[in-house]
């Protein structure tokens, strides 16, 4: 079935909102901290027009998710990636953008069932070594009543690339959902997540995996390295896009999709 029109995912505490796109083999997008299920605007009609059923997801406290829940780390993320696949019937190969990166690879090593690939962008899949000074001006500046003006303010520090045309808009979106109720405690609940748990079932996973790293992302001291760290783990294809940042498949989307359905494909025949 194809269908456009977003839905509501039944937790034990609340909900989660996802649209689902085409037909064929399942693709679950999940987007990072602080971003949108449409961070895959470019990426899924790409998607379904090589033929996959694509699910788009808003974290817990993000979008249209509700802001009910106890807990908005990786793990919990990771159990509605598991969840919303047995819903749309799976398996499914999941994308994980940034914190997304870090539920995917958690869902992988929990239920190998599930998960038959993994693409990985920008991803956070454990608590990257900087500088201390650093990680607490973070922590200060997302904490609190000013918490989501300051990362709206940030957000295009991200695109330090090709910024796309509808980023005004797309921010403008982030901002009225960080004004519903509970999703300013939500979002800063999220920037606390540790990574650890992912990192710690890296070694478990054995599904083929692309990770997609832009070379100028300012979230990493050195992107490329990052990339291949996490590649040596997991035995995974990279693709570097040149001069992307946070969110490469936005910026530079013609490369990532060729990059993405490239994967698909060869996760399909393995």
């Amino acid at each position: 079935m194809s269908t456009n029109h977003t839905r509501n995912l039944d937790r034990p505490e609340g909900t989660i909102a996802y649209d689902v796109t085409g037909v064929g083999p399942l693709v679950v997008c999940v987007p990072g901290m602080g971003e949108l299920r449409s961070s895959y605007r470019e990426t899924v009609p790409a998607l379904v027009a090589a033929g996959y059923r694509v699910a788009t997801m808003d974290l817990r406290g993000h979008g249209a998710s509700d802001a009910t829940f106890s807990s908005y780390d990786d793990v919990a993320a990771g159990t509605d990636i598991v969840a919303l696949i047995d819903e749309l019937g799976g398996p499914a190969v999941v994308l994980g953008n940034s914190m997304g990166a870090g539920a995917a690879v958690w869902a992988a090593a929990e239920r190998p069932d599930a998960v038959v690939g993994l693409a990985l962008i920008g991803p956070f899949v454990r608590n990257t070594p900087i500088n201390p000074l650093l990680a607490f001006v973070f922590k200060a500046t997302m904490s609190g009543p000013w918490a989501s003006a300051m990362w709206t303010m940030y957000l295009p520090k991200l695109y330090p690339g090709r910024r796309p045309a509808d980023l005004e808009a797309h921010i403008a979106d982030i901002k009225r959902s960080m004004r519903l109720p509970g999703h300013r405690r939500a979002f800063v609940a999220t920037t606390r997540t540790s990574h650890a748990p992912a990192a710690e079932r890296l070694g478990s996973i054995a599904v083929p995996t692309l990770v997609v790293m832009g070379t100028a992302d300012p979230d990493f001291p050195d992107p490329a390295a990052e990339a291949t760290w996490i590649a040596d783990r997991l035995d995974a294809q990279v693709t570097l896009i040149d001069g992307a940042g946070h969110y490469p498949q936005v910026e530079q989307p013609e490369p990532v999709n060729a990059a993405l359905v490239s994967h698909l494909a060869r996760t399909h025949r393995a």
